[in-house]
């Protein structure tokens, strides 16, 4: 096990102990309110804690197994009990690295944003892969998926996507996939075989609900109307309910053309809109009040370098943690959770333990 987490681990056996003595002070017993918090913390550290001694007890078992090893007569008895002692220490050490990574519960839907970048018509046929693997992966998890803008590429793919994702937990899911995706493969348009290198950048905004407390003016919005373009039925191209909203302070623009009816694109926008520039002022007063460098997943801007996915190798490779798996096919047929799990759990263990 880390040092770290056994460090965390011997000082929840101490505090335990703590609280055990606070429960006989009677200025603890007198005041209901500390009484109750006392109680729950004491519930919530004594299964980790039994965990934990468990744990020793079973660790100091496998050390003496070690010992009587040296001995030739002893070594086949030794070694089985070495090895039961160690598997019922490796199941113990999966659970308490589980209560690390608990989480109280995560927003239950946000907005997706996909664009092409460097690479031209290739990079909008990568676009539309990822487009294709978020809905994928949704379908997984039983999470409804609304699409909300589409620019279509010239050559396939999308130029730019945006969908909402609603859902148990899909921000806490999804929140490490901001920044930018590289992919490594032959274009079906080169000839001469060779690997062209493209990319697109991914956003993923947390829906944030209307509040007194931030409004967005009506005057500081600049609305425009157009027709509708691309695959659709047919009031495509005949009226005009596509909306386009430019925040004037911030310079946001939202496009949302998906829905045949003006005044539900007009709300979906704007709900795209009010999440973005919210979320935008969240991050500015964060980073205003926090002194705290990027850790070693970076800070999720969209001028990280999140992946690469080469399809020559078959590999994706997460370079935040700089890990590679060799099944980039199941990952884009929606299995997300290969690669997404790894970065969660390193990510909630760090900020549980506070590792700078």
């Amino acid at each position: 096990m880390k040092k770290f987490i056994l460090k965390k681990l011997c000082l929840f056996k101490y505090r335990i102990k703590k609280i055990e003595k606070m429960f006989c002070n009677i200025n603890y017993k007198n005041n209901e309110k500390k009484f109750n918090d006392l109680s729950k913390e004491h519930h919530k550290l004594k299964n980790i804690v039994n965990l934990f001694n468990s744990w020793k007890y079973n660790f100091n078992k496998i050390e003496q197994c070690i010992d009587l090893m040296k001995d030739n007569d002893l070594y086949k008895l030794a070694k089985e009990e070495y090895n039961f002692f160690k598997k019922k220490n490796n199941i113990l050490e999966k659970k308490i690295y589980k209560f690390f990574t608990i989480k109280n519960g995560g927003k239950n839907s946000c907005f997706i944003e996909i664009r092409s970048a460097s690479g031209g018509d290739e990079a909008s046929i990568f676009a539309g892969d990822l487009f294709r693997m978020y809905n994928k992966y949704a379908e997984i998890k039983n999470w409804k998926t609304n699409i909300i803008n589409i620019s279509y590429g010239d050559r396939g793919g999308f130029k730019e996507a945006i969908i909402k994702i609603n859902g148990k937990n899909v921000f806490e899911k999804l929140k490490f996939e901001s920044g930018g995706h590289r992919v490594q493969r032959i274009p079906k348009t080169e000839n001469q075989g060779r690997t062209h290198t493209s990319t697109c950048t991914v956003a993923v905004i947390p829906e944030i609900k209307n509040s007194k407390e931030f409004v967005i003016k009506n005057s500081d919005l600049k609305i425009d109307t157009f027709k509708s373009s691309g695959a659709g039925g047919q009031h495509v191209n005949t009226t005009d309910s596509a909306i386009r909203i430019t925040h004037i302070p911030t310079g946001n623009v939202v496009e949302c053309q998906n829905e045949r009816s003006q005044h539900k694109n007009k709300s979906r926008a704007m709900e795209v809109l009010y999440s973005r520039i919210k979320n935008q002022e969240e991050k500015k007063i964060k980073e205003k009040n926090s002194n705290i460098r990027k850790n070693l997943l970076g800070s999720g801007d969209r001028s990280d370098r999140n992946r690469t996915y080469n399809f020559s190798q078959n590999r994706i490779t997460d370079h935040r943690l700089n890990f590679s798996l060799y099944c980039l096919d199941k990952v884009l047929n929606g299995n997300l959770d290969l690669i997404i799990d790894p970065i969660i759990k390193k990510y909630e263990i760090n900020k549980f333990l506070k590792i700078k």
